[in-house]
């Protein structure tokens, strides 16, 4: 309460007590005026513009940036006028003249003749006997002025002098003294929001003293004049910056619930411009841009105050509010004023006083949060111990010698001690030497934890650390804790049904071992496949397979001994690392193995099964990839799975099948990395016609590769590559661009073309982007598309039958043929030929290889043929090696053959300066079975013109 008193005794005093200081008479005189709006006027032609100028006490400058012309006439001075004030502190520059004789200049800066600066403004001595014809006078100003002139006494002037400087001085130490507490507060406390109200309270000093008049010094220091109109804008602006952003931080929190802060989001934005133009804006053009500024941030201050104080009712935001609404409504008061060309509203509140009872009730709203601050680390520090008396945790403070100085409730239970008991030494309940420990690696380190066995086996955990000659920390019994991530790490690394390793667990055990192999020498690991155990899965439930797969396990690890482990990395697949044994003692046991598994059957129930075994193993080197060995044991166990052995393939580190998957791993992480595959290439294998062989030169087109050491790589090598990669799509996308470009570059040499085959994967077929991209090419391609044929294998085509149809009907509309490729491999190939509206059927290969030496293919592939010709569809064969096999297709009516019998594949290049296909035949016999087919060839090719269906139609 008693500041609340002093405030009101303070209020009351400057509202209604008498001054000390007699205040001085109002001598203000008569004066006339004139504005010179030019600038250029000489005193003889200013004088002829005041004679008819009105008498006036007072007049506005309406911030007008021109000079103004003030006379005033002798008989309007008392006459015991000594000097003359022009107290204006928006003065910059006056000159004055009597009876035509100058009386000196003053600014800002400097004054010459009988003028001097007084408080604000100037002051001009008079000399009675040289005024017989008044005086005459040119002012100029910066800002809201108001022009008057006052006569004053020697004494007058020296009592208000006086006066002026002792205010100006009680409001400089004032507030300097409060600011330097409130900055000395925020280092000590580390507050940047003290910090901030300290920088405020020294603008709000520089804001007082532009009332007063007393900016144009600084601690007694003279500013310069230049320097003065902007430094008065970036003061107010600087003010007006600092008041929101102490605004923001004193009410960080709150405003953070109250919401829909957009608008003092637009005041942030608002302030770097504000500063900007405070800068490079003149003095007369800023003031009414800053001040629509401190209106509008003024209401809008003052509603979020408004908001916080109801919903908080805090005393800081009570004080705060105080300080923040009577400067707010001083700045706010001088503003209107000049605004509308009068004094002051108020001769008590203004900026001065405004000053400094703000900063008073500013200072409150600190003391106001700082005890508020004091309150929350009190009820902090009461939560804090009804924490350290109700955690289940062991807290204790300790002498280095383990002694106890203070335990919370939790360890004396521990300790099986009541509060108020003697706590005994660390050594009565825990072992001795865990204390040394404990204190050796506090010695090394400023905290340190440990972990030890305590009585009855439980397991004990201790964090500490060493605060001056004491030890705090916790302890806590983790014995159930430690049960818990024993199990968690075993369930990481091992498979929770057989309980052998997992995955991740033969990973981790083959890295180990391959740390510790010698130089040079190779670890065996085998790969152990179950056969046909998903059909025991499929008849007898996973239950009983589950008991299989736990059985196995059983006789297997009966075999294992040392360092060998024993890991489940798939359903019923396995793998068995055999560290230091030579290969061929691991195939012994690998065999051992084997006949472990399968010589006698499994007892489920009353049910018995017999299961055997495939495995593949290999030599692992220390260096070796995880994945890659697993990869080389899987392939070895599918040899051993996919032909007649004794269920082991043993792949030695240099055998050929390694070699091939490690090119093929290879080829496949090149192909997974993304960008442009270098080293392919395009080749192209002539298909002649069995009607007019020397009519038509059409072929298909190959995809070849060649690696980084020049040789070509196997072309099944590649197609896996891609598969496994992801970059099939990729790569038919690159051949289909190919083939378009090259056939566009050439369609004027290949005359004799009718078609020109490409084959598509599954996955490409599959992938919107790349059907997408299929379109785009053709569209660009319009004029050689329908050369193109693209191959479509059965599998894939009846995979998504309605998508495959939508994709054959969409290639129509360029032209562009489709073949449905190796058909007859797969079941259903009849049934569904009859939905897939291709143009060419191309038999699979495995049915014309050696044909005539087996008279069913012969019949399918005549079955084959009768049915395309009725559906409207031309016959390819492939796979074509000799001119029997020619020879035999054409007498079945085959319309076009493929293969070595014709020619191998050939560079596109080559088939510029051919004329048909049979211009590749270098084989005699075949030579000539292709003029006997042309001699007898009568029926026109049903390609030219058009598709074969619409030809039959």
């Amino acid at each position: 309460m008693l500041p609340i008193l002093l405030l009101g005794l303070s209020i009351w005093a400057l509202a209604s007590w008498t001054s000390q200081d007699a205040r001085p008479p109002d001598n203000t005189l008569v004066f006339r005026s004139v504005a010179d709006q030019a600038g250029r006027w000489t005193p003889q032609q200013a004088a002829e513009e005041l004679a008819g100028a009105p008498a006036q006490l007072q007049r506005s400058t309406h911030r007008a940036a021109h000079p103004f012309w003030i006379r005033v006439d002798r008989h309007a001075m008392p006459a015991d006028t000594g000097w003359l004030e022009f107290p204006s502190r928006h003065t910059t520059r006056m000159s004055c003249w009597s009876n035509g004789q100058s009386l000196g200049e003053i600014d800002r800066d400097r004054a010459s003749g009988s003028w001097r600066p007084v408080r604000a403004g100037f002051a001009l001595a008079l000399t009675p006997a040289g005024l017989q014809d008044g005086l005459l006078c040119r002012a100029e100003f910066l800002g809201p002025a108001h022009i008057s002139v006052a006569a004053r006494s020697q004494d007058e002037l020296h009592a208000l002098v006086e006066r002026y400087n002792r205010e100006a001085g009680w409001l400089d130490g004032g507030l300097i003294v409060l600011g330097l507490f409130l900055f000395i507060t925020g280092l000590i406390n580390r507050n940047g929001t003290y910090v901030l109200f300290a920088s405020w309270m020294l603008l709000n000093l520089r804001m007082a003293a532009l009332s007063a008049g007393t900016d144009f010094q600084w601690l007694g220091q003279h500013v310069p004049g230049a320097w003065l109109g902007q430094m008065r804008l970036l003061t107010v602006t600087l003010y007006f910056i600092s008041t929101y952003a102490l605004f923001r931080n004193f009410f960080r929190d709150e405003l953070r619930h109250l919401g829909s802060l957009w608008t003092l989001r637009l005041v942030a934005w608002s302030c770097p411009p504000l500063l900007l133009l405070s800068l490079l804006l003149p003095f007369g053009q800023f003031l009414p841009v800053i001040w629509l500024a401190t209106a509008g941030g003024v209401l809008l201050v003052t509603a979020y105050l408004l908001r916080i104080l109801w919903l908080t009712r805090s005393q800081v935001a009570l004080w705060y509010a105080g300080s923040l609404a009577i400067t707010l409504f001083a700045s706010l008061s001088e503003v209107v004023a000049a605004w509308l060309g009068v004094r002051g509203l108020t001769e008590v509140v203004n900026s001065v006083t405004a000053a400094l009872f703000s900063g008073l009730l500013a200072s409150l709203a600190v003391a106001a949060q700082m005890k508020q601050e004091r309150d929350d680390r009190r009820q902090a520090q009461r939560r804090l111990q009804s924490t350290y008396e109700a955690v289940p945790v062991g807290l204790f403070s300790a002498d280095q010698q383990g002694r106890f100085i203070q335990a919370n409730p939790a360890l004396r239970r521990m300790l099986g001690q009541s509060e108020g008991d003697l706590l005994p030494p660390w050594s009565t309940h825990f072992p001795s030497g865990s204390w040394q420990s404990l204190m050796e690696r506090l010695r090394d380190e400023p905290s340190a934890e440990l972990e030890f066995v305590g009585p009855a086996g439980h397991r004990f955990a201790v964090r500490a650390t060493l605060a001056g000659r004491q030890v705090e920390g916790l302890i806590q019994d983790v014995t159930e804790q430690s049960r818990l991530n024993e199990d968690l790490r075993f369930m990481a690394l091992n498979d929770p049904l057989t309980r052998v390793l997992n995955r991740r667990g033969v990973e981790q055990a083959l890295a180990g071992l391959q740390r510790e192999l010698p130089a040079g020498r190779r670890l065996p690991m085998a790969y152990l496949d179950l056969d046909r155990f998903k059909l025991l899965n499929d008849l007898y439930g996973h239950a009983a397979g589950d008991e299989v797969l736990q059985q196995v396990c059983e006789r297997i690890g009966e075999l294992l001994s040392g360092d060998m482990r024993l890991g489940r990395v798939g359903g019923d697949e396995f793998v068995i690392l055999l560290p230091g044994m030579s290969l061929e003692l691991a195939c012994l046991i690998a065999r051992g193995v084997l006949t472990a598994i399968g010589n006698r059957p499994y007892q489920i129930g009353d049910r018995a099964f017999q299961v055997r075994g495939s495995m593949g193993l290999v030599e692992v080197g220390a260096d070796t990839a995880f994945k890659d060995a697993m990869a080389s044991a899987d392939r070895a166990c599918r040899e051993a799975k996919s032909h007649q052995t004794d269920g082991l393939v043993v792949f030695e580190h240099d055998a050929q099948d390694l070699e091939e998957l490690a090119a093929e791993m290879q080829l496949i992480e090149r192909l997974a990395a993304g960008g442009d595959v270098e080293g392919l290439f395009l080749m192209m294998q002539p298909i002649m016609s069995l009607r007019k062989p020397t009519g038509a030169l059409n072929f298909e087109v190959l995809l070849r590769m060649r690696g980084d050491d020049d040789k070509l790589v196997p072309t099944p090598r590649l197609i896996t590559a891609g598969e496994h990669s992801g970059r099939m799509s990729m790569i038919d996308r690159w051949v289909l661009r190919q083939t378009l470009n090259w056939l566009q570059a050439h369609h004027r040499e290949l005359t004799q073309t009718q078609f020109v085959c490409m084959n598509l994967s599954g996955a490409s077929l599959n992938d919107e982007r790349f059907i997408k991209d299929v379109y785009d090419l053709l569209e660009s391609h319009r004029e050689v598309a329908p050369l193109l044929c693209l191959e479509i294998t059965e599998s894939v085509a009846l995979h998504d039958l309605s998508n495959t149809q939508r994709f054959i009907q969409q290639l129509r509309l360029y032209g562009t043929k489709v073949a449905l490729d190796d058909f007859g491999a797969g079941y259903t190939s009849f049934s569904y030929l009859k939905d897939l509206p291709g143009d060419l059927l191309k038999i699979d290969g495995s049915f014309i290889v050696n044909m005539n030496e087996h008279p069913a293919n012969v019949a399918i592939v005549e079955a084959i043929v009768s049915l395309s010709r009725n559906l409207g569809m031309k016959t390819v064969a492939e796979w074509a090696e000799d001119a029997a096999t020619v020879e035999t297709l054409a007498e079945i009516g085959v319309d076009y053959v493929q293969g070595y019998a014709v020619a191998r594949p050939q560079m596109p290049e080559d088939l510029l300066d051919k004329h048909s296909s049979a211009d590749f035949v270098r084989d005699a016999e075949t030579l000539a079975l292709v003029e006997r087919l042309q001699f007898q060839g009568t029926l026109p090719d049903l390609f030219v013109g058009g598709s074969p269906r619409a030809a039959a139609a």
